[in-house]
């Protein structure tokens, strides 16, 4: 007679195995370097520098506003123009055109693009609307109107200083315009991170 098979001890179960796999983690963002740094900078100086241009081109665009003086007041030479609010429209559309332009130039020359890069644009953008704007009214007629009207004359058109009725407004444009020009180009054209395998998740 054989004594009953008896099955052989098993080890006490651990719940801990096997080892649930580990949450797959994506690629982390790579941090700031200070070159990246220097290159917003830069993107900052030569937006801030480029606004000379901008005021130029808005001295020569802009329309020009003509008053009259009858030798007690000032006044519209053309009281129903529309020349006034033509200032603004041209600051509006160059700064546009500007903004559009450097955040073109700033995707084309860095294609991973970077948050000091669009910081650079947005600053640099507001940098060089504000000097637009000072370089303009210097390089226009006089802002001394009642001295201008003395010295032409009565009954003698002269040009109106140049003036931005909305400049809030107008300085937003430029950095506007470069910084969702160069967020749509990145998001469109800029690298992609790799797609995850299925074996990513052992790697960490």
């Amino acid at each position: 007679m054989t004594a009953p098979l008896t099955p052989p001890q098993q080890p006490p179960h651990d719940p801990s195995w096997p080892p649930p796999p580990p949450p797959y983690q994506g690629p982390e963002g790579d941090p700031i370097t200070a070159a990246e740094v220097l290159q917003g900078l830069v993107v900052t100086a030569a937006s801030a520098v480029a606004g000379a241009v901008l005021g130029a081109l808005w001295v020569w665009l802009a329309p020009t506003v003509r008053l009259i003086s009858d030798g007690k007041g000032v006044y519209l030479k053309d009281s129903e123009g529309e020349a006034a609010i033509g200032a603004d429209g041209t600051f509006v559309l160059l700064a546009l055109a500007f903004g559009a332009i450097a955040g073109l130039v700033v995707f084309l020359a860095r294609r991973k693009g970077g948050v000091p890069l669009v910081l650079g644009l947005a600053v640099g953008g507001v940098l060089g609307s504000l000097l637009a704007w000072w370089l303009g009214t210097e390089l226009g007629p006089t802002s001394d109107v009642i001295a201008h009207a003395k010295a032409v004359g009565p009954e003698v058109a002269f040009d109106a200083p140049l003036k931005l009725q909305m400049g809030a407004a107008a300085m937003l444009a430029w950095p506007l315009a470069a910084t969702v020009v160069h967020l749509v180009l990145t998001g469109i054209f800029g690298p992609r991170d790799p797609e995850p395998g299925p074996w990513d998740a052992y790697k960490h």
